[in-house]
């Protein structure tokens, strides 16, 4: 590694910290890149920096946009009274393939793990208490995991000892059939996803 060109070197270290890219993976995509014209690479590094640029985070519902409030969030045929917890902004775009949703969505941008630091205060999930006025069902489609388990079962805690008006009122179900223990969502097909939101359950 360290017989590597510097600007090679620094390039597979920041592959490296993406996700599931190990450094023989990191060291294939450097060098699949070396290889291509510089107007490519240009290209390429102008629609990095336009992830950030031309991207917001809905107020609402903390979905990756290209405006505040969101699509989603801005549809008025959507039905406020059915909201969905997810995850992460991927699982919502699966849910959205199944076209059995029709409700709004909150992403709470992660999971509580506590073996990796990642607690209640890290995820958007204060935020969800203030939405929920005026919801008569509330989804928790988290990932069938023990950290996504987790995360329901403290969605269901916290609103049950919170200050809530209509909290008596909220039917509080957790995404049923479909989706097999271990699995995410944003793996899942469309026809997995529909019947996991047909058999969703209470908790």
């Amino acid at each position: 590694m360290q017989r590597l060109p510097k600007a090679v070197r620094q390039l597979v270290e920041k592959f490296e910290r993406l996700p599931g890219v190990g450094p023989r993976s990191a060291q294939r995509l450097v060098f699949y890149l070396l290889h291509n014209p510089v107007t490519e690479l240009e290209d390429f590094a102008d629609k990095l920096l336009a992830l950030k640029r031309e991207t917001v985070m809905c107020s609402a519902c903390h979905n990756i946009a290209e405006s505040d409030p969101c699509s989603i969030c801005a549809d008025q045929s959507r039905d406020e009274k059915i909201l969905c917890v997810v995850e992460q902004p991927l699982d919502l775009l699966a849910l959205e393939k199944s076209d059995k949703f029709h409700g709004l969505y909150h992403v709470l941008h992660g999971s509580i793990a506590p073996l990796n630091n990642i607690g209640p205060d890290q995820l958007y999930l204060r935020d969800l208490l203030k939405r929920l006025d005026g919801v008569e069902e509330l989804i928790l489609a988290t990932n069938p995991t023990m950290e996504g388990e987790a995360t329901a079962l403290y969605i269901r805690e916290m609103i049950a000892t919170s200050n809530l008006k209509n909290k008596d009122n909220i039917n509080v179900t957790r995404i049923g059939h479909g989706l097999p223990i271990g699995a995410d969502i944003e793996y899942a097909d469309g026809v997995t996803l529909a019947r996991a939101l047909e058999g969703r359950r209470k908790i």
